[in-house]
């Protein structure tokens, strides 16, 4: 089946309509949390984070891991999972990419996806635009947002599948023979741009222009925030750039936020929502994609059994607060102690950071945009979407 029949089963949706005016909604001062104070009220919430996304994925209808199996059935992609097949037993990260997508209990792939049908389900139909009541509605969610939610997935998914993507000139002889690497690479990118392809083929069949632009410059973010993102790699010395905390947070809103903030708010105006519900659910989706990145920083850090070969990025959220804290010329006299025979001992380090304030301040920054995140929430009228979307914030700024 080609891309072009594939994708002309996805419902056709709204028609074009101009921007609203966005306008400010604030609350008074005194009324927002402080960092590190956690409005974790609702006492029913799961523990697990498997439990959380398990009864929220019945509350939208279907699990989300449903979500893009259109695409990923076509006969297409299934020529290129062929030739992945032939990257068993390399080290190409895209094995990695794709086991994950299968199964990954812990991180979630399809939570964009999730979190887009929850604040649709939340918002529920706009009472200032009867059109709306014309199209399909399933589970309290409109067909439209339930195809805006697996067209996030896909553009998610094919950023992952392009992170995956060697540089060829820091390969080391551990990492296997270069024609391996190479392979892997082009399959990378071609199968992470047949997927960018069907999410702009199924954006365009919406029929909305304000959501195009809103996913456009999700998509734009998501390339410039990936580009300014400086992981650590083999080759390089350990001495990360002085960033500092606010520039941190600029470049993750760019590279794991923005995606998901545009996405809920483009949710919203595909159900014509005026701009103020439009405006709490960027702010939603912003600062719960700010939580959990956060929290996923945190992870080597606050996990009670670490092994001596776990590694982190330097640029991380706990790190770069540890080195504000610090100072520049001690973080740097600390990574060269933790340097042993030419190589970087991330244990060491790992206990080193500990030590400090970082954590603790990455720990109380994860639960402040947690706290923005229900802020926001407190918009829409008490509902199981709402309680789920509330569950989900928990279960990210949990960490006892």
């Amino acid at each position: 089946m080609n891309p072009g029949r594939l994708l002309s089963r996805w419902p056709r949706a709204l028609g074009a309509s101009g921007p609203p005016r966005r306008r400010c909604w604030a609350r008074p001062l005194d009324t927002l949390s402080s960092v590190g104070s956690w409005r974790g009220r609702c006492t029913k919430s799961p523990a697990h984070w498997s439990q959380v996304v398990s009864e929220a994925e019945k509350i939208v209808g279907y699990p989300t891991s449903f979500m893009s199996l259109r695409c990923l059935l076509s006969d297409e992609l299934s020529n290129i999972a062929m030739q992945v097949r032939k990257l068993v037993g390399t080290r190409h990260p895209l094995l990695t990419t794709a086991r994950g997508l299968v199964h990954d209990s812990r991180h979630n792939l399809q939570l964009r996806g999730l979190v887009v049908l929850l604040i649709s389900k939340a918002a529920g139909p706009s009472s200032m635009d009867d059109s709306c009541h014309n199209y399909d509605m399933v589970s309290g969610i409109y067909s439209c947002q339930r195809s805006l939610a697996e067209i996030t997935e896909l553009i998610h998914t094919a950023l992952l599948v392009h992170r995956g993507i060697v540089n060829l000139t820091e390969l080391q002889s551990s990492d296997g023979p270069l024609k391996d690497m190479q392979f892997g690479n082009k399959i990378a990118i071609l199968s992470g741009d047949f997927l960018l392809a069907n999410a702009c083929n199924g954006l365009a069949l919406l029929q909305n222009t304000k959501v195009a632009e809103l996913i456009a410059s999700a998509l734009m973010d998501l390339v410039h925030g990936v580009y300014q993102e400086k992981p650590t790699s083999a080759k390089e010395n350990y001495i990360t750039d002085d960033i500092g905390i606010s520039t941190w947070k600029e470049q993750t809103f760019l590279s794991h936020g923005a995606l998901l903030a545009k996405s809920c708010q483009a949710a919203m105006e595909l159900a014509k929502h005026d701009a103020e519900v439009q405006d709490m659910a960027f702010q939603y989706g912003k600062h719960m994609a700010m939580s959990h990145k956060i929290n996923s920083d945190l992870q080597p850090f606050i996990k009670e059994k670490s092994s001596d070969s776990m590694t982190f990025n330097l640029n991380s959220a706990p790190v770069v607060l540890h080195q504000e804290f610090l100072g520049r010329d001690l973080w740097i006299k600390q990574i060269r102690e933790a340097h042993e025979k030419g190589r970087l001992n991330y244990a060491k380090l790992c206990e080193t950071i500990k030590a400090g304030k970082g954590v603790t301040s990455a720990i109380d920054l994860c639960r402040y945009h947690g706290n923005k995140a229900l802020e926001a929430l407190e918009s829409f009228p008490p509902s199981e979407a709402r309680s789920a979307l509330e569950n989900i914030v928990f279960a990210v700024t949990r960490f006892s």
